[in-house]
């Protein structure tokens, strides 16, 4: 497992026992975190022997870093709202993780995509034109479907940072918090806790489809049942409707589902309550949305349980962050950061294969900001989440999130 820097001075990267096995090198000591010597692997291997074309004046303007190997930066930097405030503080991360990475010999090239497909396409297909070897970007997934069509036709692989699983694929990363990856870990928890029935009262629109399909096959792997599930509306007058039918099947379940974001979930928290349902009688679970200070002043939810990252690691990352910039980073921020210490650690350790479809979905996984996370083949990610109660004064750690992936896989 690759640990990535994050702090000053930056750690060494370290290689899992399966990245070597898989990688074929030499050297590298058989403890999974055992730091890897590069034995085998000359320092004129680290890069191809193929230099890439000299810089435009316009690329010189547009990089960071003076290395010699192209990584592309594709970010909504122009874009209006807070598009544009997530863009620009995703860039200053990955200025950030060059810095504390002892600035690593690769070059940032970046790209402003507006926040548009069409964007994202020519600014894929100007990197690749300059020579980059790896794309990190976008951030939507509209850009990601464009980016990665260019990608794969000249065989580059692609980070991209959308939350729709459904635009990753073969080649196309995703380093994103995913909200299948926050259901796996609640429902996992919960029947650890020996709780086995559940009822969802979930949000009719595309983050509440993606969760009820994910929701519904985990339980049913993990051996329990869903004994109902209603989909609300935004408008809160219908809610009721939906509420009254989850009220009367609690009776028959001992965890609630209610995978919204703050006044969602407090909406729908009121709505069973005046349909006569007791929250503190079942076990209330939610996801990574919970990490919002409207849940945990909401009297009704307190108590209930939520999967999330770590919050340690963003603390300390948004403090560096505030030093440099002045100002708060977004909280996809760290995603960038990530995602450009990754590429640092491969190209200072795997020399020309730095970035075969092998090494990215080594299935040690790597260490970030946010806990450990690996890609799957699919192009999707898992990640190491911690469940959280949410009480007055905030999210409290009940089950840590473990710093490794286990041997099985899972």
């Amino acid at each position: 497992m690759f640990p990535l820097p994050q702090a000053r001075p930056p750690a060494q990267p370290r290689l899992g026992r399966r990245s070597a096995v898989r990688a074929g090198l030499a050297g590298c000591l058989a403890a999974l975190l055992s730091a890897c010597s590069g034995a085998g692997v000359s320092n004129s291997d680290l890069f191809t022997s193929n230099s890439p074309p000299p810089p435009s004046e316009q690329t010189a303007r547009n990089a960071i870093g003076t290395g010699q190997v192209r990584v592309a930066l594709v970010l909504p930097l122009s874009a209006s709202g807070n598009a544009g405030l997530a863009g620009q503080s995703m860039r200053n991360a990955a200025e950030l993780a060059l810095a504390e990475f002892n600035n690593p010999n690769i070059q940032l090239l970046v790209k402003d995509d507006a926040g548009t497909a069409q964007g994202a396409q020519q600014a894929a297909q100007q990197a690749l034109d300059e020579g980059a070897e790896i794309i990190i970007g976008p951030l939507f997934a509209h850009s990601v479907s464009q980016v990665g069509q260019v990608a794969r036709g000249r065989g580059v692989p692609v980070i991209a940072f959308s939350t729709d699983s459904n635009v990753a694929g073969r080649g196309v990363y995703l380093l994103s918090f995913l909200p299948e990856a926050d259901v796996d870990r609640i429902v996992d928890y919960a029947i650890q806790q020996g709780k086995r029935s559940f009822v969802a009262l979930v949000p009719d629109n595309a983050y509440g489809s993606v969760v009820e399909a994910e929701f519904k096959q985990q339980v049913s792997r993990k051996g329990g049942r869903v004994v109902a599930l209603e989909r609300y509306p935004a408008d809160g007058g219908k809610m009721a409707d939906a509420a009254k039918l989850i009220a009367q099947a609690a009776t028959r379940a001992d965890v609630i589902f209610i995978p919204d974001a703050g006044e969602g979930a407090a909406a729908a928290a009121q709505a069973l309550a005046a349909n006569g349902l007791n929250l503190k009688r079942l076990q209330v679970v939610g996801t990574g949305l919970w990490d919002d200070p409207r849940i945990f002043a909401d009297p009704a939810l307190e108590g209930g349980w939520f999967a999330a990252p770590d919050s340690g690691g963003f603390r300390s990352f948004a403090g560096r962050y505030r030093a440099r910039y002045g100002q708060d980073p977004v909280r996809t921020a760290t995603l960038a950061y990530d995602a450009v210490a990754l590429v640092a650690a491969l190209v200072k350790t795997q020399g020309p294969q730095r970035f075969t479809p092998e090494l990215l979905t080594n299935a040690s996984g790597f260490a970030g900001i946010d806990g450990v996370f690996r890609f799957r083949a699919d192009g999707t990610n898992q990640r190491g989440l911690a469940v959280l109660r949410a009480t007055p004064s905030g999210g409290q750690v009940i089950a840590p999130a473990p710093r490794t992936f286990g041997a099985s896989g899972t």
